[in-house]
């Protein structure tokens, strides 16, 4: 990967401050919010005697992912190849793979970043209890962050503008929402729909999530969900990507 490239989609993003504020800040100030108010910090039983604002430390980590695979990654290549700076790449010694590659690292790296945020301010804050099973956390993050990314490479793929684009991810975005347990915590959701939602990648992921920070190892079912389904995106957007 060409190393001028990523420094400048890093200065990209950072001219983006809707881009910076809903990956970056919005997840973690989220948490703030809901953890200012005196029944998110009360354990609940229906919950297994966590508190509301602990079982969301995991959901506000897989917004910033959501916020980044679905919204950001597809606006931006999208973008690049509507202006026809893919085309172009094409003409010169740099590759068009090499910018594919830096926004990965672009928006994967701001992903994370945002997540490790949303764990110091929810130990910092409100006293939430870090991941009992660090390895497993990492490995479910990872997994969570590469599902991601190959969900947005795909609705780039089959995207010819930016405005198609945006309404595909939108449309994805909300179900993504769901599953992750932004609405409904995954913990109460009914054991047929918490059955049907550990389908999905985040749905899984916040079952992984959740498991580790428990401190027990993520199930293999959930690790096993995000890899195929970070294999199959990553296939089709492979298949369906244009470059023009």
């Amino acid at each position: 990967m060409n190393t001028a490239v990523l420094r400048t989609e890093f200065r990209l993003f950072r001219r983006e401050p809707g881009a910076v504020f809903w990956i970056a800040l919005f997840p973690t100030l989220l948490l703030v919010i809901l953890g200012s108010i005196p029944s998110f910090r009360e354990a609940d039983k229906s919950l297994g005697g966590l508190r509301p604002v602990d079982a969301y430390v995991p959901v506000a980590v897989l917004i910033s992912l959501i916020m980044s695979g679905v919204q950001a990654l597809p606006q931006a290549l999208t973008g690049h190849r509507e202006r026809g700076i893919l085309r172009r790449m094409r003409l010169t010694p740099v590759r068009p793979s090499a910018l594919l590659t830096a926004q990965i690292v672009v928006q994967g790296s701001v992903a994370l970043g945002s997540a490790l945020l949303a764990l110091a301010v929810g130990r910092l804050a409100f006293d939430v209890k870090l991941p009992g099973q660090p390895a497993g956390y990492l490995l479910a993050l990872l997994l969570a962050t590469a599902v991601a990314l190959a969900l947005g490479s795909v609705v780039s793929a089959v995207s010819r503008t930016t405005k198609i684009a945006g309404a595909i991810g939108s449309a994805v975005f909300f179900p993504m929402m769901f599953c992750a347990g932004v609405w409904i915590p995954v913990q109460e959701m009914p054991h047929l729909l918490r059955g049907i939602v550990g389908c999905t990648p985040f749905g899984a992921a916040a079952q992984a999530l959740n498991q580790a920070a428990a401190g027990h190892w993520p199930g293999w079912s959930h690790l096993g969900v995000l890899a195929v389904w970070t294999l199959l995106l990553t296939g089709a957007a492979s298949r369906w990507f244009r470059w023009e």
